[in-house]
């Protein structure tokens, strides 16, 4: 009887697992843990076709690790809970201590920005609290609007060069998008400090920022 109950357990296990075996998958849902998004919003950043978002979505929604609504004439899909983006962090931070080709790749992504030393979290929020520093938030707004830092400011990556006259001058600027894994911010910096504005970038993105307040024990408000 046992033997039965952990064949089952596991079979519940596996479906996740099998799940998540796909690359564009795990793609979908680390976008998808940056906030809602419709077919078409995950086509535009992916580069896949109608049919392979749908597909795969269905697949993830089959799964329960996303759920969807409808708004209007879209059908808008999000991850299934907080559960899910925290889950997604873990498997970054472990394929990348377990997998050299991970570190590999991440150095090969970052090699053009080497001279970026970037800013932790915890030395963000020191320098944030002391008032040395402006906190750039460069993801789409839709995001930003979902969830942020809380001090940070919305200037999507595309509108950054028409707003550069509305930042500050005197503190730096250090500018974070969706993580460890996402170049905007490295780009923005590139803008930044090409019209001689001092600025850093914050590896980490709002999901890894809700894990290091609730291992802190800091309060968020």
């Amino acid at each position: 009887m046992e033997r039965i109950w952990k064949d089952q357990l596991y079979h519940e296990f596996a479906r996740i697992g099998k799940c998540l075996s796909s690359p564009k998958r795990l793609e979908l849902l680390d976008l998808l843990s940056q906030g809602p998004k419709s077919v078409d919003q995950l086509v535009k950043i992916t580069g896949m076709t109608v049919a392979n978002v749908s597909q795969h979505l269905q697949t993830l929604h089959e799964s329960r690790l996303v759920r969807s609504h409808r708004q209007g004439n879209f059908v808008i899909y999000e991850i299934a809970g907080l559960s899910v983006a925290d889950f997604m962090v873990s498997l970054h931070r472990l394929s990348e201590k377990q997998l050299v080709e991970v570190q590999k790749l991440k150095t090969e992504l970052l090699q053009n920005h080497m001279s970026m030393e970037p800013i932790g979290l915890e030395e963000l929020l020191e320098r944030m609290e002391k008032g040395d520093v402006v906190l750039l938030d460069v993801r789409p707004q839709d995001e930003y609007e979902t969830g942020h830092i809380p001090g940070a400011i919305s200037i999507p990556m595309e509108d950054l060069e028409k707003h550069l006259a509305s930042l500050p001058t005197d503190k730096e600027i250090v500018a974070y998008c969706r993580g460890p894994y996402c170049l905007t911010s490295a780009q923005a910096v590139e803008i930044l400090k090409n019209k001689g504005i001092k600025a850093s970038r914050l590896e980490e993105g709002v999901i890894e920022w809700k894990r290091y307040m609730e291992h802190s024990g800091i309060n968020k408000q």
